[in-house]
């Protein structure tokens, strides 16, 4: 039996065509626009976050200094875990000061890079949002000292429910997020005009979704006609939402692959719905 193999790249890659822009920020685009590129699509990259470090690591090394004094250690990010083991480094600490840790990780991401120094991580929940951390933390840290180590700017979910549950808390900055240098006039020139202009947004987070809006401004309506913006889970959605720009596509599991997946079904049902109308023009 003979391939097409016009049909055998199409299926290979199912994005091509698709022009498509990601706003994660560079230090971690490449986990979502390689994939894509992978898939055929033409990727822009424009974060509109940037990571940074915290204005004081006093109380963060504080913290890691104490830290035979913590059961638990809760960490809900990949750039957080970074931030504590460079942190371990210059405190001439190594990983397993922090054995003695049960270790919460708010998602596979995040459980990855604990476990690659050696750690083992006790809870991952099966959603990977805040919400989801404190239901898998209940019953486990009633009474416990927990350290939780975030970025600056982080919704407060998570510290106000465990501390109403009990939880001897301590909250520490492991690093913040702020908008690129650049990004406004990158943005600006891609929606500048339809040729350039994506077909897809994509957002990894609440941080990376409001940046955007605020840096389009008062073009954001203008500028956001027609294209799809692409959400990796609720919270994310949320933000969008509240702003006015409900998303097109969300992520069902709240992963750079899930996202892709959500990404790659939408592209396949447009171009159903394209064959179909062609199929059936009068309808």
């Amino acid at each position: 039996m003979s391939v097409d193999p016009v049909a055998l790249e199409s299926a290979m890659q199912p994005l091509s065509g698709w022009r498509i822009l990601t706003t994660r920020a560079s230090k971690q685009s490449g986990g979502l626009a390689q994939p894509l590129r992978e898939l055929g699509a033409e990727v822009m990259e424009i974060p509109t976050i940037e990571i940074k470090p915290p204005a004081s690591y006093k109380p963060l090394d504080d913290a890691l200094r104490n830290i035979a004094g913590y059961q638990w250690l809760v960490l809900t990010s990949v750039n957080g875990v970074e931030a504590v083991f460079e942190r371990l480094k210059k405190l001439k600490m190594t990983a397993d000061h922090l054995k003695h840790l049960q270790i919460a990780a708010i998602g596979p991401a995040t459980r990855k890079a604990i476990e690659a120094p050696g750690l083992s991580v006790a809870v991952t929940p099966e959603k990977y949002i805040a919400e989801s951390v404190v239901e898998a933390l209940r019953g486990k840290t009633e009474g416990k000292r927990v350290l939780l180590a975030r970025a600056k700017v982080a919704r407060d979910v998570l510290p106000n429910e465990l501390r109403k549950a009990g939880v001897h808390l301590d909250v520490v900055e492991a690093y913040e997020t702020v908008v690129p240098a650049g990004a406004q006039a990158r943005l600006q020139r891609v929606f500048s005009g339809k040729a350039q202009r994506p077909d897809i947004v994509t957002f990894t987070s609440s941080s990376t979704a409001a940046n955007f809006l605020a840096l389009l401004g008062k073009d954001a309506q203008r500028a956001l006609k027609d294209v799809a913006l692409a959400s990796i889970g609720p919270v994310t959605s949320k933000a969008l939402s509240a702003a006015g720009f409900p998303p097109t596509i969300e992520a069902r599991e709240y992963t750079m692959q899930g996202l892709v997946l959500a990404i790659t079904e939408h592209v396949h049902k447009a171009a159903s719905q394209q064959l179909l109308r062609r199929l059936f023009p009068g309808d």
